[in-house]
């Protein structure tokens, strides 16, 4: 039997596990079956996080956070969780070796991954000129070009924020209606930097060793083929989060969950069920920044000590 679980890796269960076993708590486990840092290690370059001037890749950025939180007695258990249950007060977490750990209280922090498309040039260019977050990488293309492809509400909104620094931006998408709200629509509609190109769609994505040229893209309606020169596409065709591990026997959700499977919290990090918090991009109107899932991550560790507190062995 364990005190704490934690599922993930990333900057939300580093962050648990520091401030879990920094606060006391004996027995905590961080489950991630690979060595722990979390998506943020693909990105090439992180310059916003607060306190840390040096421009770092994210595999650098990550490498200290682990001896940190680490030297407080945080245990690695590298393997994969497949399932987490409750049965009265206490949490099983099975993993893929078909172990079982016993556990009084657990932490998701599991996050999610953007939904990628399939267009040549998508992966080769990941991270050098392709993107999924205008907030982090924005800024690298102040007064360029960009284009967005998607029609959602965060496609749009991001297309807007990407206005305040790029000079032009274009937005794909392959219908003439959107998905995003009204009024988010005509906010991008209103907005001089932004042109609309649909029904169109992004046949490839060009470059050469230091990133992205040119995007390739094609009206669906009269096949005609367009090339536009810029250095960077942001794509949001939308977001899945790692909710597998909640997934029960009977298809249901271990804990409360929004119709696209994040996982519902309160400002403290807890879920409908006692004993499970969930942090960082797994839960709900999540930011998706580091330095937010960090919070997010010591905020469930001391909600998680507190919980712990008022339930003594």
């Amino acid at each position: 039997m364990i005190d704490l679980a934690i599922i993930g890796g990333g900057p939300a269960g580093l962050s648990a596990g520091l401030y879990a076993t920094r606060g006391g708590v004996k027995d905590v486990v961080l489950f991630e079956k690979g060595m722990p840092g979390g998506q943020i290690t693909g990105s090439s370059e992180i310059e916003n996080y607060p306190g840390v001037k040096e421009i770092l890749s994210g595999l650098d950025f990550m490498q200290p956070w682990q001896e940190q939180c680490f030297r407080f007695g945080l245990k690695h258990e590298m393997t994969e969780v497949t399932q987490i249950t409750k049965e009265n007060k206490i949490f099983k977490i099975y993993q893929n070796d078909g172990k079982i750990t016993d556990a009084r209280s657990v932490i998701i922090c599991t996050g999610g991954r953007p939904k990628k498309t399939g267009i040549k040039g998508e992966n080769e260019f990941w991270g050098r000129g392709v993107s999924t977050c205008a907030t982090c990488d924005g800024f690298f293309y102040k007064n360029k070009e960009v284009a967005v492809l998607g029609g959602g509400d965060t496609a749009l909104e991001e297309a807007i924020f990407l206005t305040k620094m790029c000079k032009k931006v274009y937005v794909i998408h392959r219908r003439d209606e959107f998905r995003a709200a009204p009024i988010t629509v005509e906010h991008a509609k209103s907005n001089d930097k932004i042109e609309f190109l649909t029904p169109s769609i992004v046949e490839e994505i060009k470059g050469d060793n230091h990133g992205v040229t040119s995007i390739v893209i094609k009206n669906t309606q009269n096949d005609q083929i367009r090339e536009l020169e810029l250095p960077g596409i942001f794509i949001f065709v939308g977001y899945e989060v790692n909710n597998n591990v909640l997934k029960q026997n009977d298809n249901n959700m271990l804990c409360a969950c929004d119709q696209y499977g994040s996982v519902i919290v309160d400002l403290s990090m807890k879920t409908n069920i006692e004993g499970l918090f969930a942090a960082g991009d797994i839960r709900i109107k999540a930011p998706k920044q580091v330095v937010c899932a960090a919070g997010d991550g010591a905020n469930a560790a001391l909600e998680a000590i507190a919980y712990l507190d008022s339930h003594h062995k």
